[in-house]
């Protein structure tokens, strides 16, 4: 059975030495990079089944780096920083996250949270991989890509996730918490402005593909839906 690789993006050559021990240790595969130029590179040669990052990099910060990750892959990842106060993590969160470490921390904590992330991806089943269409949206599941009016929409994993639930059931009107259930591995770590900085991060990105429309209804106090077209 062939080892699943973790991509591991740590500018201090001691810090990166013990992740890499630990994991390797653990049955799996790292990959040590400690740029995140370095890391951009070697991700898109595919094959990770996660990444742990580093928010503070000599070149880009770790959240810039997840971000662009994102985009190419939608890499599960874990993000380690010497910093632990609230807004670093929900900054983390917010941006799709799937866990948050703060230096210093046990190598045999960080491959038990590796293999907590990994469970929760791997439990996420694939329902219908046929493309799905709805108000101007096409879902392709298989590809892991939304549509709008023919225009691929630039999304992470958690806004592809969140989207994909409005457009299934459009009208439906949807509580953070039923969106956290539905969208996020982990709903426990979310909170109801994490749902909402999401909101806003998509409703900008459609805006740029389809300035006309406005698909996403705020119900206040109660959620979010998708606006139905007449």
């Amino acid at each position: 059975m062939s080892r699943q690789r973790i991509l591991v993006v740590e500018d201090e050559p001691a810090i990166a030495d013990t992740i890499v021990y630990a994991l390797a240790s653990d049955g799996f595969d790292p990959h040590w990079c400690a740029t995140a130029g370095a890391a951009l590179e070697a991700a898109q040669l595919g094959g990770f089944a996660l990444a742990v990052l580093d928010v503070g990099l000599p070149d880009i910060n770790g959240l810039e780096l997840f971000k662009q990750l994102q985009r190419g892959t939608g890499l599960p990842a874990i993000f380690l920083t010497a910093r632990s106060t609230e807004i670093d993590r929900v900054v983390g969160l917010e941006l799709g996250a799937d866990d948050y470490i703060a230096k210093p921390f046990s190598p045999r904590e960080l491959v038990a949270r590796v293999r907590t992330v990994l469970r929760r991806v791997q439990r996420a089943a694939p329902v219908d991989t046929s493309p799905a269409t709805s108000g101007g949206f096409k879902i392709d599941d298989e590809r892991k890509m939304i549509r709008l009016h023919g225009r691929p929409l630039d999304l992470s994993r958690t806004e592809y996730r969140l989207l994909r639930v409005l457009i299934e059931r459009p009208g439906r009107v949807f509580s953070r918490d039923e969106l956290m259930e539905r969208a996020w591995d982990d709903p426990a770590s979310a909170f109801d402005r994490t749902v909402d900085a999401h909101v806003k991060a998509l409703r900008a990105k459609l805006r740029e593909a389809a300035p006309e429309d406005d698909p996403i209804v705020t119900h206040r106090g109660l959620g979010y839906s998708l606006r139905e077209k007449a």
